[in-house]
């Protein structure tokens, strides 16, 4: 059956409490346009980049707001409320990136750990180091819902497709990337990798973004978007502030898109070898 879903489009900044209300009247107003199922960005309780502030707010997952307003919000309003990732303080001192799905009934259905770290140093001097603060994950999983097949990614996941095929080989109808993609590899990269992933596994995908100019200095792309298996865009939002987008989220799209082009069922095993180029005399080995 088909339902409505949200992307909660947010500008986190370095207060969870701050955070935690932002978020709460976002998710209402996405129900007000008739989502049951709604999505917020990745870091949706926390943006700062200096790790020893951040560590003095963390809370575990039991007693962490953003997991508490979350879990409220999904009994308050009757819908499946998915925190995109939130931080979260680990028994080592390490911290965990996770995402949460609370059932209408408030109970964690699924919690995903980002397993892909954003180690990376751009063009424009930005170096992220996410490995020395955060514990990747090693677990992906579908979980079955009412109303879909769900799979679970976060932001620099995206650019990783064995883990969306993986993900679409165990029967994921819909993949969800929540993200805070920076605004440098947003502009070259973020609507191309979420149509592809959509389009090679024919799969509706659901991107809730951080946007704009944070607290703590860094500036995310926005653009939260929806996608369908035939890689149109449903629904967009724009690059800063806060915003909500709905669409009409229908499984049975998935099935017609693997009818026209059964590329999960046409794939082959092969092996790959690595051989020498042009030698000397123009003879390849």
């Amino acid at each position: 059956m088909s339902f409505k879903a949200a992307a909660v489009q947010m500008c986190s900044g370095v207060d969870p409490a701050k955070n935690a209300a932002a978020m709460a009247r976002l998710v209402r107003e996405a129900v007000a346009q008739g989502a049951t199922y709604v999505q917020t960005p990745e870091m949706t309780g926390m943006l700062q980049r200096d790790r020893a502030a951040a560590r003095a707010v963390l809370a575990d997952e039991a007693h962490d707001i953003i997991v508490k307003t979350g879990s409220e919000l999904a009994v308050e309003l009757g819908i499946h409320m998915h925190v995109g990732s939130t931080a979260i303080a680990l028994a080592d001192g390490k911290i965990a990136n996770r995402g949460f799905l609370f059932g209408p009934d408030g109970r964690i259905l699924n919690r995903y750990d980002k397993i892909h770290m954003f180690d990376v140093d751009l063009d424009n001097g930005e170096s992220w180091r996410e490995s020395a603060a955060y514990t990747a994950g090693s677990e992906a999983r579908v979980l079955s819902l009412p109303f879909a097949e769900m799979g679970f990614a976060i932001c620099y996941d995206v650019r990783f497709p064995a883990l969306f095929r993986a993900q679409a080989m165990a029967g994921a109808e819909v993949m969800t990337l929540p993200a805070a993609f920076t605004k440098q590899t947003g502009e070259a990269h973020w609507e191309i990798l979420l149509r592809a992933r959509a389009i090679e596994n024919g799969v509706f995908i659901i991107a809730a973004a951080q946007a704009g100019r944070h607290e703590d200095g860094r500036e995310t792309f926005g653009h939260s978007m929806i996608i369908d298996p035939w890689g149109t865009v449903l629904a967009s939002a724009g690059a800063t502030g806060a915003a909500v987008i709905v669409a009409e989220i229908d499984p049975a799209a998935v099935k017609a898109a693997h009818d026209k082009i059964p590329n999960l069922r046409n794939g082959r095993e092969f092996s790959v070898e690595k051989i020498a180029g042009a030698v000397a005399g123009g003879v390849a080995a």
